[in-house]
């Protein structure tokens, strides 16, 4: 292969734009149309690069790599990302691919070569997974202009992949050179391994949980339709993150590439009242995303429906689909702990997929099925009757009422007293963990406020107050004052201070508008906006939160709240107070990585420069090392960014630990993987932007910071 690869060196820019702008559409959507929606393809021997960026346009994630270095080079800049510098020979990943594609590239290996060389990408390749290759069509092997050629019929490759184990189909054809002015015929051969039979009937129990098939089916639709004869608030809380990601458009790794929201229609009933009023309003934070929700009247009438449809249009538009049809309503009993039947409808294969699609439609659009809105909430509060016992699994589950705990007791106390004292105006400090959010709805509670603010930098944040507000608060309507959300007539507006702070949006609202306001993450309060925003309102009282009080700026954010810290409970006295866990801490030399020459800009590394330092095989090593002598049986693990993430995944499943990349848009859901990782199916998760605050996994043992961080904790 050096003669090969000195050819390509040398001859790369001739050959990059020779190839690059080259007509592949048709074979790529035979290829793609065996890959599941955002499926990891390894494209081997990828050349230009050409391949690799049409399969990542169509939203698939994408690992190439070439022997030719200057090929690389040039590949990594048309990719927009890094093209790893290796031969087929250094293949070693065991089940991490969806698909394979290898376009005019085994064709340079010698033809002894040829079957080491497919064992080992068939190795990588997952169960169910699709395998492309190509040749020149002939017999023998030749040189030519240095470079080492073997050509095929469809007879010798049927012999090369004859010993693949698990081989399920091969479809061989034949096509023209698309260059100009070339007209060579090639062979072409689509490989498809043997998968395990998919699990048609889920019976629930502990260990065939319903939720995660749910998951799982919620991160690969593009088009979710639900209908449940009731929703239980508990149930819900298990869907929730999953159907806000899905609702939420996901800036890929390219920055002008984003992943389209998906449409999401639920159908419940008011069948006996068993649904929720509090499930209802958390339906109504999903439907300020984007979801239509509708109520189905039953007016008497029985409502039993259980289904679960889930459509993907794959390719030019071909469709494809999973229903879910059975006993389970949006129960937690019902999607983890109770024995429910649900079963599985794929489509293509059951056109009964197509007959529950076509009734959820009737459905939807039923004289008797009205859209949600806080006005038809309140008036099923209003007539809405308990039932005495349960008719239905799940039917009666109810959660306790949250309390405050002891810390959060001690806060509540020197608030009520620093109101006492006449100040309108106050910050509290809490270690994270101890439920800064939850002191925050709690007080607005004890103070009985008819208006609530609640203002923050993450919509992330915001959408998770508003769920802990309808804990505490599950009468009360809940909106959003950001991005291109506009709500005003409700009890607890929840704000992005970006949308909020600026002068024109202020001044839609009095000064006294609000009766209390809370500003989270109150460190960042000394910037501009938040100043113009303190400035302006006049609540009745005002409640500054954070963790980190001390910024490094010298930013005096106490004079803000007026010089009155009401209560402060650092991490150490929650750990005392046993409501945050203790834990060892190691901090482990970085010595693969050198960080002074990564620039900083804006208060940070750069953040492409230093995904580059850090998705390395030194590093990965290293923190392989680390993981094997101190991990315990769940890790949770954060890096920097996406590609960093399936870089650590690649290498810690090529070591047979299981693991996953888990961010917005990865092809493993976060409740699946959560789910797997509690089961012990998952070692570790890689994560990005997912896990970074207001959530507890009580699963997680092990936390690993593969990134650089400013915590003053850690």
């Amino acid at each position: 292969m050096s003669s090969t690869n000195n050819y390509y060196d040398k001859n790369a820019p001739q050959f990059f734009s020779s190839t690059v702008d080259v007509d592949m559409s048709a074979l790529h959507e035979r290829f793609l149309a065996g890959i599941p929606a955002k499926g990891l393809i390894l494209d081997a021997g990828c050349g230009s690069g050409r391949d690799s960026r049409a399969f990542l346009d169509r939203g698939y994630r994408v690992r190439a790599f070439d022997a030719s270095v200057a090929l690389c080079e040039l590949a990594s800049r048309h990719i927009g990302q890094a093209v790893e510098t290796r031969g087929f020979d250094e293949v070693d990943e065991l089940l991490c691919y969806d698909g394979i594609w290898a376009c005019a590239s085994l064709l340079h290996l010698p033809g002894v070569e040829m079957d080491a060389a497919l064992a080992r990408l068939w190795a990588a390749l997952k169960p169910n997974g699709v395998f492309y290759l190509s040749f020149k069509l002939g017999e023998g092997e030749r040189v030519q202009d240095g470079r080492h050629f073997t050509d095929a019929t469809e007879a010798r490759i049927r012999a090369w992949i004859a010993p693949l184990a698990d081989l399920a189909a091969a479809e061989c054809w034949t096509t023209q050179d698309q260059r100009p002015g070339r007209t060579e015929q090639w062979i072409n051969a689509l490989i498809r391994k043997r998968g395990p039979a998919a699990t048609k009937l889920i019976v629930g129990g502990e260990r065939n949980h319903f939720l995660p098939h749910l998951c799982a089916a919620i991160s690969q639709a593009d088009e979710i339709d639900l209908a449940v004869a009731f929703i239980k608030t508990t149930g819900l809380r298990l869907l929730l993150p999953d159907l806000r990601a899905a609702l939420t458009p996901q800036e890929g790794e390219a920055k002008d590439k984003t992943c389209a929201p998906v449409q999401l229609r639920v159908v419940t009933s008011d069948y006996l009242d068993v649904t929720d009023p509090e499930a209802l309003r958390l339906l109504m934070l999903l439907k300020e995303l984007g979801a239509q929700i509708r109520v189905f009247e039953s007016a008497g009438s029985s409502f039993h429906m259980k289904a679960y449809l889930f459509a993907h249009l794959h390719g030019d538009n071909e469709l494809r689909g999973t229903a879910f049809i059975g006993s389970s309503n949006i129960s937690r009993q019902a999607l983890k702990d109770g024995l429910e039947w649900n079963y599985r409808v794929d489509y293509p294969g059951d056109d009964g997929f197509l007959q529950a699609r076509s009734r959820f439609e009737e459905l939807f659009r039923h004289p008797r099925t009205v859209e949600l809105t806080d006005y038809w909430i309140d008036a099923y509060e209003r007539r809405r009757v308990q039932l005495p016992q349960a008719v239905s699994p799940g039917s009666n589950e109810m959660e306790p009422p949250p309390v405050p705990s002891a810390i959060q007791r001690e806060a509540l106390q020197a608030l009520v007293a620093t109101r006492i004292e006449g100040y309108k105006r106050g910050l509290v400090v809490l270690a994270t963990g101890l439920g800064k959010t939850w002191l925050a709805a709690f007080d607005s509670e004890q103070v009985r406020a008819r208006r609530v603010l609640f203002v923050a930098h993450r919509e992330e944040i915001l959408q998770q107050a508003a769920e802990t507000f309808l804990r505490i608060r599950p009468a009360a309507r809940v909106g959003f004052y950001a991005g291109q959300v506009r709500d005003r007539d409700v009890d607890v507006l929840c704000a992005s201070v970006q949308t909020l702070g600026r002068a024109a949006h202020l001044e839609g609202f009095g000064p006294q508008h609000f009766d209390y306001i809370v500003i989270d993450e109150f460190h960042h309060a000394a910037a501009p906006t938040y100043r113009r925003l303190l400035a302006y309102f006049e609540p009745r009282f005002l409640l500054g939160l954070t963790a980190t009080p001390d910024r490094t700026d010298q930013s005096d954010i106490l004079s803000l709240c007026d010089d009155n810290l009401v209560f402060t409970c650092q991490l150490f006295a929650g750990i005392e107070a046993e409501l945050l866990v203790p834990f060892h801490y190691y901090g482990i030399y970085d010595e693969s990585v050198d960080y002074t020459g990564i620039p900083w800009r804006n208060g940070r590394f750069d953040p492409e420069q230093l995904s580059n330092k850090l998705a390395t095989l030194a590093r990965a090593r290293h923190a392989l090392r680390q993981w094997q002598s101190r991990a315990q049986a769940r890790t949770l693990a954060f890096c920097v960014s996406i590609r960093h993430a399936e870089y650590m995944a690649e290498q810690f499943q090529r070591t047979g630990i299981p693991s996953a990349a888990v961010y917005a848009g990865s092809a493993m859901s976060r409740g699946d993987a959560l789910e797997q990782l509690a089961e012990g199916r998952l070692k570790v998760i890689f994560s990005v932007d997912l896990f970074n605050e207001g959530v507890d996994l009580p699963a997680i043992d092990t936390v690993m910071m593969l990134r650089p961080t400013e915590s003053k904790i850690l």
